[in-house]
């Protein structure tokens, strides 16, 4: 179901239909005629197969299809905040944003750059507000543009997934599933929850985009991530994110296969002597490694190579005498191989709980809510749980 196809005043007159219950009504909130609104709402079933009100002598009774619409049409309508955007200039607005500049979005998306000139200009219009400035010989969103993008974007999760959800409560287990996945998660936890939740749905289609937190949490935050499995933070970048916890992690000190170190039971003095690589400045394992050294006395180690990959770092430890930090899940075929080995537990307070980050009005599809319960079914299978979270679209 193509939501760009969608009027959104259209949207508009059948969510106020529904919640008014008759079209009379109806047309004196959105500014349609009766007539309009009756066209509006059969153009509206066309485009999405399935009725939406039972025609009644004392008025308009919206179907289980409507009322499960309803919620969605009025979510995005509060993103969009202004009765004079129309679908055609969201579209051209988030091309613009997602191609930098407008010969790229007229590739994205299949419309003329004169045709997005005019979409944009017009929304700045109706908005009167500033969207996009020209630097160079591209374009660049100005701070007022950045928030209407955002906006925008949550809008666009809306309104798919009131389509996504028609089509579930129809039988037609379809759609698209985002989810950002850190370095811990991708090891075990993810492809674990993927296998489980594709056997029970295979006709869903699951998109895991891999990256560092500062990479995943703004498409999280825009609505272009669903979900993102990893550490939790102890700070987050605002109060639209809550975590929900899944287990505590207890990383390990590891080195190669024959390693000075090995099976000697060093203290933290004999680890100072070798180099580390270890994640970068600012994620909770550097943080808990700083901490662990900074509770002696004593030099810290050098760290001449900081990477968040686990590939990377594995193939240093193969190759030299570096050590790092790890837990046992993201090494485990080497582990098990004897490629590489434990050189030394940690201290008790090193350890780090395994989360499932969203968006604090975020409100699950089916087939969403499926997959997140998968990961925690996951969790709870494999890791001791940590105190459990709150139900989603609840504050941890």
């Amino acid at each position: 179901m193509n939501i760009w196809s969608f009027n959104l005043r259209h949207l508009h007159a059948a969510a106020e239909v529904a919640l008014q219950g008759s079209i009379n009504a109806a047309a004196r909130s959105v500014n349609l005629t009766q007539p309009a609104i009756t066209q509006a709402l059969a153009k509206l079933e066309r485009q999405i197969g399935y009725p939406l009100f039972e025609r009644r002598a004392d008025g308009m009774t919206p179907t289980p299809h409507m009322l499960m619409l309803a919620p969605r049409i009025e979510a995005a309508l509060a993103y969009i905040a202004s009765p004079q955007v129309t679908t055609t200039q969201m579209r051209a607005l988030l091309a613009v944003a997602s191609a930098g500049s407008y010969v790229g979005a007229s590739q994205l998306i299949g419309l003329s750059e004169p045709s997005l000139h005019r979409a944009i200009k017009d929304l700045a219009l109706a908005l009167r507000v500033g969207l996009v400035e020209r630097r160079g010989r591209g374009i660049m969103l100005t701070p007022v543009g950045l928030r209407v993008v955002r906006s925008f974007r949550l809008a666009r999760a809306e309104l798919q997934a009131g389509c996504d959800e028609l089509d579930q409560f129809a039988g037609h287990e379809v759609g698209r599933i985002v989810i950002g996945a850190m370095p811990l998660s991708r090891a075990r936890l993810v492809p674990a929850a993927l296998l489980s939740f594709h056997m029970m749905h295979p006709d869903t289609v699951v998109e895991v985009i891999e990256g560092a937190y500062a990479d995943l949490i703004e498409p999280l935050r825009d609505g272009e991530i669903d979900m993102i499995v990893g550490a939790m933070r102890a700070v987050l970048p605002g109060d639209d994110i809550v975590q929900h916890p899944l287990f505590v992690d207890r990383p390990v000190i590891v080195g190669r296969r024959g390693h000075p170190l090995a099976a000697t039971n060093p203290g933290l003095d004999e680890m100072r002597k070798f180099n580390w690589c270890l994640a970068p400045e600012g994620t909770p394992l550097r943080t808990h490694w700083t901490q662990m050294f900074a509770d002696q006395e004593g030099p810290k180690p050098m760290v001449p190579v900081e990477s968040g990959s686990v590939m990377v770092l594995r193939q240093l430890l193969l190759g030299s005498d570096f050590l790092t930090v790890l837990s046992p899940d993201q090494v485990a075929m080497e582990l098990r191989a004897g490629l590489l080995v434990k050189i030394s537990d940690v201290t008790d307070t090193f350890s780090r709980t395994i989360a499932v980050s969203t968006r604090i009005d975020w409100r699950p599809t089916p087939m969403q809510r499926k997959l997140f319960d998968a990961l925690i079914t996951t969790a709870h299978l494999s890791k001791t749980y940590s105190e459990q979270s709150n139900p989603i679209g609840g504050r941890a």
